[in-house]
């Protein structure tokens, strides 16, 4: 009995914030094959080998037999190092990236402070994605392993990967998510991976999974999946919710500079290791102090960007810089809208905004959307353009109501305030509705 309840007082340990305030942090010791525990207490920083705690109870770390520790599947710092300045370790993190990878010069301000948020994420409640997107050669897995090799807790996987180990890897370590060809097994809606996206981004949000007990009994079980993710793929994401959580990069679309070299050397590890080991510090230093400013929203930008671009502009001092980020981003806003914009989805409420318009009648009939969508667009499509295709649209995409009124399916006037809310998301441009920059300056 005594010896169950000694083990039950032996908490194995990734990180935590103490009720007295003090940072706790898991380290390994690579020359000596060791894990250790970093313990910050306001200036003072030591590495134990444990934490006791009241009543009865100790803090252990994580062994270094742990299979992803001892493989680097999961990458830790070695110690806290100090550094001179947030500014100089930005400057030595965009060094380190020019010199492994190539990157266009706004994502590579922006992976350098997605790289600091990485390590004091937990300070917000909400998070955007970074990615990766291109064909083979493109070099997307070199910026992904060069990113992610300084990213806080990086854990490496990839569609190669059972996505079972990764909700395990996630709930445990609370780290960042590293994913190679994230669309290379899964399909969108099915995936279960879809869901650690899906859910990841937002606190309070935990993934449900069932398991079965030895004695055959379900086992239901929550599993924290919020964390910053950097993942690598060839296509977009079907889903525009999940697509509007990333900040792309697109890969391959130029000639690689010739001073990368084509196998990273072993000096690239060492860097590394350096820099996560000042990136330690910066999280003792700062994670405290970080919260998000909500006067950074920026009305020109979508709700969900500025949603997700809050925490990285939050750690970032410099207002100039941070109105080189906005216009970087602006570019994967446009994106979205651009795309959603020459949607199916789009030319129906195109056809469905200038019915309305022309008349005051109570409802139009899906039939004469479906002959004026056919008549308008029918060209660009392969499949013939029918009334329950339209009424699909209409129903489940854009959640319009319709009903049957003398035989007929209508969309009834009711629904015009949707529409025009909808012109507007989705870039129809009529008269009904405006752009988004025109609507944004519209008084209210």
């Amino acid at each position: 009995m005594e010896n169950a309840a000694a083990n039950q007082s032996r908490i194995p340990t990734v990180s935590r914030v103490l009720p007295d305030g003090r940072f706790v942090e898991l380290v390994y010791v690579k020359d000596e094959r060791r894990t250790m525990l970093a313990v910050c207490d306001g200036d003072s920083i030591s590495l134990v080998d444990g934490v006791p705690l009241q009543p009865r109870a100790q803090l252990l770390p994580v062994p270094a037999t742990n299979n992803l520790i001892k493989h680097e599947a999961v990458l830790l710092a070695e110690k806290p190092e100090p550094y001179a300045s947030v500014s100089e370790l930005v400057v030595a993190i965009q060094k380190y990236l020019y010199r492994y990878v190539d990157l266009s010069d706004q994502f590579l301000r922006i992976a350098s402070y997605y790289i600091l948020l990485t390590w004091v994420y937990d300070a917000f409640n909400e998070l955007p994605y970074l990615r990766l997107r291109g064909d083979y050669g493109s070099g997307k897995t070199r910026a992904l392993m060069v990113i992610g090799s300084l990213c806080y807790k990086a854990f490496f996987a990839s569609g190669a990967s059972t996505v079972s180990p990764i909700f395990h890897v996630l709930d445990t370590f609370r780290g960042t998510l590293i994913f190679d060809e994230a669309d290379f097994r899964f399909s969108d809606e099915r995936s279960e991976l879809v869901k650690i996206f899906n859910n990841g981004n937002a606190k309070g949000f935990p993934v449900l999974r069932t398991a079965m007990t030895a004695k055959r009994e379900f086992d239901p079980r929550a599993f924290n999946v919020f964390g910053p993710k950097i993942v690598a793929m060839r296509r977009s994401f079907e889903d525009q919710a999940l697509e509007s959580r990333f900040l792309t990069e697109e890969t391959g679309q130029r000639a690689m500079r010739g001073d990368i070299p084509l196998n990273l050397p072993d000096a690239q590890k060492v860097e590394a290791a350096k820099l996560r080991n000042q990136l330690l510090m910066y999280r003792f230093q700062n994670l405290k102090g970080i919260r998000a400013d909500e006067s950074l929203v920026d009305p020109a930008l979508s709700p969900r960007l500025n949603q997700i671009l809050i925490p990285l502009l939050s750690i970032i001092d410099d207002e100039a810089l941070r109105d080189d980020i906005r216009q970087a981003v602006r570019t994967f806003d446009q994106a979205l809208f651009s795309e959603r914009s020459a949607s199916a989805e789009a030319g129906v409420l195109e056809v469905l905004g200038e019915l309305f318009a022309e008349t005051n009648r109570p409802s139009v009939p899906i039939s004469e959307i479906t002959d004026a969508f056919a008549g308008r667009f029918g060209q660009e499509y392969d499949r013939p353009i029918t009334a329950r295709y339209i009424g699909g649209i209409l129903r489940k995409r854009l959640h319009l109501a319709t009903y049957k009124s003398h035989g007929v399916y209508v969309v009834p006037v009711s629904e015009k305030p949707k529409v025009d809310q909808l012109c507007i998301r989705y870039g129809v441009t009529d008269s009904h509705a405006g752009t988004p920059e025109e609507q944004s300056a519209k008084p209210e």
